[in-house]
């Protein structure tokens, strides 16, 4: 499959096959609470095509709503390959910003700024940035999310470097605020100028359960699960994952 990056907003599913896509990935909201901490666990597991085993991935974080548009979060990574154990893997230093006053146009619009050093430093920095859109109807909440990813490496026998187009997708339907359910969606589609062909892409899709328990004041605990399945050749046969927030 042959695109530019304009047709990006009329896509729905796909995934990089050059590297492992993360499990413990989740959908990024424009939102942000100012003075709110939060500790948050991610995790995530795929179950690999062909038998080649499964892979796993969790972070710990601290996150802070800054200014009433600025939410920043430190994660540490751990990851498990099939022929590996359980190690560290990176730190990830997440921002978000809020561009538009929540509720006010039809579109809340905000920008995801990720950088990641690895363990490896041999792996190069990654940077990953892009736009984080949700509109709502009702009682109906649509996420888009669209991100350009880029893996930083020095040294005169560095891989030729390349920026690669991401995408998250989600709906859900807000019942009641300790149950909502809906559908996820993630991928990756190889170079953002030059897609990859369809048999090289990835794309996972499935179901979400979410919600928030108040605990006291400001207090409260979040969860967001959700089973993706694999909807291309190369994808996973399956992935788990799970989001915890204790906001305080």
């Amino acid at each position: 499959m042959k695109k530019q990056i304009l047709s990006f907003l009329t896509a729905a599913c796909a995934i990089s096959t050059s590297v492992w896509a993360d499990p413990a990935d989740y959908v990024k909201v424009p939102s942000v609470e100012f003075g709110e901490r939060e500790l948050e666990l991610k995790y995530g597991t795929s179950k690999l095509t062909d038998g080649e085993g499964r892979i796993s991935a969790g972070t710990f974080g601290l996150g802070y709503g800054v200014t009433p548009n600025w939410f920043t979060e430190v994660y540490v990574k751990y990851q498990k390959t099939p022929d590996e154990r359980t190690r560290f893997d990176a730190i990830e230093w997440e921002n978000k910003f809020l561009l538009t006053e929540t509720g006010k146009y039809p579109i809340d619009l905000g920008v995801f700024v990720e950088l990641e050093v690895p363990r490896d430093r041999r792996e190069g920095f990654e940077f990953r940035f892009g736009p984080l859109l949700q509109t709502d109807f009702g009682r109906i909440q649509l996420n888009s999310n669209f991100f350009l990813k880029r893996q930083v490496r020095v040294g005169a026998n560095s891989d030729p470097q390349v920026t690669e187009f991401h995408y998250q997708l989600q709906a859900k339907y807000r019942l009641m605020r300790e149950f909502e359910f809906g559908v996820q969606a993630f991928g990756e589609l190889g170079k953002w100028n030059h897609w990859d062909s369809s048999d090289k892409q990835n794309h996972r899709i499935g179901p979400a359960i979410f919600g928030k328990f108040p605990t006291g004041g400001k207090e409260a605990i979040r969860y967001d699960f959700a089973w993706l399945i694999g909807a291309s050749r190369v994808a996973p046969d399956s992935t788990i994952r799970l989001q915890l927030e204790y906001e305080f």
